[in-house]
């Protein structure tokens, strides 16, 4: 039964427990679905050429993504708690680590933030060029209209999410279903006649495939939005694992589903060479209309995406004060349900990014990061089962150990990959993580503990 409205107040420094799986699949797909997969489709096209190798690698990389969340959720479920990755590497590895994975988390979600709000309002200003404001201060603008339906509390945010992510799927089955039954479709250029080859030779087979796999899991990266949530479910030993991996395979259907429907449009050949499939497809079937289609679903997108992190960064602030790893003022909740000072250091760091970020290095960095912490999670889901075998699981992941492992092996090669690829912003993230150290040094000499820190 759902509390009533009255109920829905929470004893101060404390979260209200009001979430359902509804909002958890739905955070799930809002985290997930966004400008990747407008663009990701050409990419893994370009490198594998073939229609069924492309579908492949999609459902491959679904399957390895998938790998990863049977593990969270099992974390989560054991352990739920506000905040994501830190809860789990604190009680795994200590609190320097702990710190640290929160830290780059909360900077990796306020980056992307930034990131999204300013495409936004590049999206804005193409759709409808006559209005007044240019694409920063739209972006400065939605930030803080989603920043306000967030204080206004956890059901606002509940409501916009559900909403966004609902209109968000949609949309692009809409678009799927034009595709699949309004285009004749392309008959033997579905095997690749008439691309580019598949590779030629086992070894550079392997080669494309692993760049391609990098793109597909790439895309699929939003799908541990619920995590941040963890005790504010009505049952989280139910529900955290439900919304992990059913809103995950959702996300898993729609991206099948988008590439299928791609396949059937658009020539082997223009997927390939295509920045943006999904427009190329919208202009063969929609003609004229076809710019104006793809850019109203890349708003609904990307709006469902800052809800899902407007959301999740301030629990992650509200983690690491409420169990004594940062300042104690950011761990105040209001009795409708907001970390409300987090929110307020969450927009501030985001808009300022908006005005002064450089958004190329700032990806590059996050990208590294968020590999990071999938590792972070990986190690900690490892050491817990070796350190702590009697921690109640009310959901144990089928295979917990070779999942997790087999999803840490990956992180660590793309992490080697990277820093071989990518020094510069391999260094810049490793000084990011370097920063918490006299971070944390300072919170322990000089911080105050937030009522109510534990384990």
């Amino acid at each position: 039964m759902k509390p009533s409205p009255a109920a829905n107040a929470a004893p101060s420094g404390q979260l209200l427990s009001i979430l359902g799986v509804g909002f958890g699949i739905a955070g799930a797909v809002g985290g997930s679905i966004g400008a990747g997969i407008l663009r990701t489709p050409g990419l893994v096209a370009a490198q594998l050429g073939n229609g069924p190798l492309i579908l492949a690698a999609w459902a491959l990389g679904g399957l390895y993504v998938l790998l990863g969340a049977l593990a969270v959720a099992e974390l989560g479920a054991a352990m739920p708690r506000a905040g994501g990755w830190t809860i789990y590497a604190r009680r795994a590895l200590g609190d320097q680590a702990g710190f640290a994975v929160g830290w780059i988390d909360w900077i990796g979600h306020c980056a992307g933030l930034a990131w999204v709000v300013v495409t936004i309002g590049a999206y804005t200003t193409a759709l409808i060029p006559s209005i007044p404001l240019h694409g920063t201060g739209i972006a400065l603008v939605v930030l803080l209209l989603f920043a306000l339906i967030q204080l206004i509390g956890l059901e606002a945010g509940r409501l916009s999410q559900e909403l966004l992510s609902l209109v968000k799927a949609l949309a692009f089955l809409a678009l799927i279903s034009a595709c699949l039954l309004l285009s004749p479709g392309h008959g033997p250029e579905l095997a690749g006649a008439g691309g580019p080859s598949p590779p030629a030779g086992a070894t550079a087979l392997v080669v494309a495939a692993v760049f391609a796999l990098q793109a597909v899991i790439t895309t699929y990266d939003g799908w541990q939005s619920p995590i941040y949530f963890a005790e504010e479910f009505n049952e989280p030993a139910q529900d955290l694992p439900r919304s992990v991996i059913g809103g995950l395979l959702v996300v898993i259907a729609l991206v099948l589903l988008v590439n299928l429907a791609l396949l059937k449009v658009l020539p082997i050949a223009e997927l390939a060479g295509s920045d943006l499939p999904l427009a190329d497809a919208a202009r063969t079937l929609f003609g004229p209309l076809s710019g104006r289609v793809i850019l109203v679903l890349a708003l609904i997108s990307s709006l469902g995406l800052v809800n899902t992190s407007i959301m999740c960064a301030p629990r992650i602030l509200f983690g690491l004060s409420r169990d004594g790893l940062f300042l104690g003022a950011f761990a105040q909740v209001r009795p409708s349900g907001t970390p409300v000072n987090a929110l307020i250091a969450t927009t501030l760091l985001t808009g300022l990014l908006v005005l002064f970020a450089d958004f190329e290095r700032l990806l590059g960095v996050a990208a590294l990061l968020y590999v990071l912490l999938y590792l972070a999670g990986m190690v900690s889901m490892l050491v817990l089962r070796w350190k702590e075998p009697e921690l109640p699981r009310p959901f144990k992941a089928p295979g917990g150990i070779w999942a997790a492992a087999i999803v840490a092996l990956g992180s660590m090669a793309f992490l080697v990959a990277a820093s071989l690829s990518d020094t510069t912003n391999s260094l810049l993230a490793l000084a990011l993580i370097a920063l918490s150290l006299p971070l944390q040094w300072a919170q322990r000499r000089w911080g105050s503990a937030a009522p109510g820190q534990g384990a």
